[in-house]
């Protein structure tokens, strides 16, 4: 399934609207790329499938501080 590790993006559900507003269903899928990112605390690298809002993320924050806060965003769920 398409979802952002870090961020929880999933696809979305919307329409394509013609020249004469006839609506059919499309499907908007998050921009997930498949990156290692390198571990400092483990020494290791870390391969994640994120989105380019979730490497944006990483890269403020840093990888633990992410992904300490992805896990306590998806006990609330």
């Amino acid at each position: 399934m398409k979802v952002c590790e870090i961020t929880g993006k999933v696809a979305m559900v919307g329409c394509n609207v013609s020249h004469s507003h006839i609506r059919t269903k499309r499907k908007f899928s998050p921009n997930l790329r498949t990156k290692r990112f390198w571990s400092e605390e483990e020494n290791r690298w870390i391969t994640l499938k994120v989105s380019a809002a979730g490497i944006k993320t990483i890269n403020k924050k840093g990888l633990s501080a992410a992904l300490r806060d992805a896990k306590a965003a998806k006990k609330v769920y």
